[in-house]
Formats: C-alpha cells, sequence, structure tokens
C-alpha cells in the first residue's frame, strides 16, 4: 500500500503576516463597520490589503473617525445602535442608512415596533445566555 503525503513547511513570519492579497472596497468597508457610498471616492475605487486595513482599524484618518462617529451608518451598525436585529429593521421600513443624529432622534421617541423589537432582542439575548450557563 502506497500514501502520497505532502508536507507543508509552515514558519512564523506565515502565521502572523496577513496575505498581501488586496479586497474589494466593499469587503474593506464591511470589516470597517462603515456605509461605502459614504466613504471618499479613492476608498470606493480601490482595493485594500490587509495591512491598509489594519492600519487603518490602528491609526484611522480624519474622514474614517468622523464617518464612525456621525454616519450615515450601515444596517449592522444601525441595528446594534438600536439595540435591535437587522431583521427588525426590514420588517419595518428601516432597511436603511441612518446617520448618528437619526439613530439618536428614533431612541429618544421610540415608536412601537422600536420599543417592541427592542424588548423581543433584549429576551432573546437573556434567553441564549441562560442556555450557555
Amino acid at each position: 500500500m502506497t500514501f502520497n503525503v505532502t508536507v507543508v513547511t509552515v514558519n512564523e513570519e506565515s502565521v502572523r503576516q496577513p496575505s498581501g492579497t488586496a479586497m474589494k472596497p466593499q469587503t474593506a468597508a464591511k470589516k470597517l463597520g462603515i456605509y461605502l457610498p459614504a466613504a471618499p471616492e479613492e476608498f470606493q475605487a480601490t482595493a485594500i490589503t490587509h495591512a491598509e486595513l489594519a492600519k487603518l482599524h490602528t491609526d484611522p484618518p480624519e474622514w474614517l473617525q468622523t464617518l464612525r462617529r456621525t454616519g450615515p451608518h450601515p444596517r449592522p451598525v444601525v441595528a446594534q445602535k438600536l439595540g435591535i436585529t437587522i431583521a427588525a429593521l426590514k420588517r419595518n421600513g428601516m432597511d436603511k442608512p441612518l446617520t448618528t443624529a437619526e439613530i439618536k432622534a428614533l431612541l429618544e421617541n421610540q415608536p412601537d415596533w422600536l420599543r417592541e423589537a427592542r424588548t423581543a432582542h433584549a429576551e432573546n439575548r437573556t434567553a441564549a445566555s441562560e442556555e450557555t450557563d
């Protein structure tokens, strides 16, 4: 009986270093938690390497800091800031980017759908954490 075996040598550098391949701007925006159409044109039109993405995380430029602070924010960020699910956003016609000011206004004057969605989301989180305990 004969076995074909391939041996791959892995050194510490190859494990720790991110690949040099670039990602689409949409993927980079998702990883940064930003709404791509609100980013500068240069960011939207350029592939981003993993090293560049890491630099944006550790030393964000002013445009990124401002975008994160004021928005508009993508759906996952909007849902997180409102304390609800993305599905709840969609069900209630709020499936769009919102600014920080718009999110604050919703939280200050919560419509019934938002209050119910926040309660349901909190109950689901509590139930899930009880299952893991």
